[in-house]
């Protein structure tokens, strides 16, 4: 396994990092326990030792699969990050209440890496000046939390901006891939962070799966140079070859990612120039293409269909999806006003998704949530 030293903090991290938002569920829609202990297991076992959740992950129940996986091995063995959800605080207090929730949930006296979840400027700014960060500095003071830091989704100079509002940053989180070294922080954002010697997590590496499966005539540069590696492997390699990246989350919620992410990770390879100059060529070809973002997330997705979709999620996004919330319990929570209408399933989200997203089962998942509360 690849690790990377964090030389800010004195730590080493695998530089393969178990994202736990995307477990999958059972027959009866519930997350699938048996199938994300495994998979938990066999990464620790190879010597992952950085483990991603949130708060509002899977409606909580990725921090207790997180922690009941974890209990077995000695503590100070691997690194546990989750996210505080800064967008409904509205006092140390409130923030207060979730912490204390986090470590119910996970069964554990601290928190490794503790992130503000989702930053934007506005966002940022808010609870700035409520004191919630200072809050959070002080349970980092307290050993509550061992580093404290933040995700992002914004533009650079948001970025910059909430970058340079501390001096105290123990470390970041962004989204970048090869198609996305110009949204969000972008590439700049990587080279302040190397600048600042703060050390940078990436999230979402294969662009929520897109670029693991590309078309023939984009992964031809690739398959050019190895035949046999994955098109998911030259995406991660990509993120791995730049200076400051000391962790890339990957969701592996099929045994199948998680070998192929090993074998990357376990003999990891730097690209050279001719790999980059291929990921260049693959790049232009999806450019061509593709008309938006697309992570596969799909908190930003609208309803072609008509649905009128509350906004039950409350992050940073412009609209809602259907499929905002993974567990009947989320549903139970909601207010009755607030519950999403039932999928009319007219496929049309499938048809006009540019990427060819196949969500279609995840709504008639939820729908079934729906009906079942």
């Amino acid at each position: 396994m690849e690790y990377r030293k964090m030389e800010k903090l004195g730590v080493s991290t695998s530089l393969l990092g178990f994202g736990c938002m995307r477990f999958t569920n059972d027959a009866e829609g519930k997350v699938d326990r048996q199938k994300a202990y495994a998979l938990l297991d066999r990464a620790y076992e190879a010597g992952v030792n950085y483990f991603d959740t949130a708060y509002v992950y899977l409606g909580g129940e990725s921090e207790k699969i997180l922690g009941e996986a974890m209990a077995k091995y000695p503590r100070d063995s691997y690194y546990v990050a989750t996210k505080l959800p800064c967008w409904d605080l509205k006092s140390p207090e409130d923030a207060e209440k979730i912490f204390a929730e986090h470590l119910e949930r996970l069964g554990m006296d601290y928190i490794d890496f503790y992130l503000l979840h989702a930053m934007n400027r506005g966002n940022f700014d808010r609870i700035n000046s409520l004191g919630i960060v200072d809050r959070c500095a002080k349970w980092r003071d307290e050993g509550k939390i061992r580093y404290l830091g933040f995700s992002f989704h914004d533009n650079y100079d948001a970025f910059e901006h909430i970058i340079n509002a501390r001096d105290d940053w123990d470390f970041c989180q962004i989204q970048y891939n090869y198609m996305d070294q110009h949204d969000q922080a972008t590439t700049r954002g990587v080279e302040l962070c190397q600048k600042r010697g703060i050390p940078l997590i990436v999230m979402e590496p294969v662009k929520g799966g897109t670029l693991a499966r590309l078309p023939a005539d984009a992964e031809a540069p690739l398959r050019a140079i190895d035949p046999d590696a994955s098109d998911a492997s030259w995406a991660l390699r990509w993120v791995g070859s730049h200076d400051g990246v000391k962790v890339i989350l990957s969701g592996m919620n099929e045994p199948e990612q998680l070998e192929d992410n090993l074998k990357t990770f376990g003999d990891f390879k730097p690209l050279d120039e001719h790999g980059f100059d291929a990921v260049e060529q693959t790049r232009k070809v999806i450019l061509s293409r593709v008309r938006n973002g697309c992570t596969g997330c799909r908190y930003c997705m609208p309803c072609p269909g008509g649905v009128d979709i509350p906004r039950v999620f409350g992050i940073w996004n412009q609209y809602a999806r259907y499929e905002n919330r993974r567990t009947a319990g989320d549903f139970k929570r909601m207010k009755p006003e607030t519950k999403p209408d039932v999928c009319l399933e007219c496929g049309a989200c499938e048809s006009k998704c540019p990427q060819g997203l196949h969500i279609i089962d995840d709504l008639k998942r939820a729908k079934r949530e729906l009906e079942s509360v």
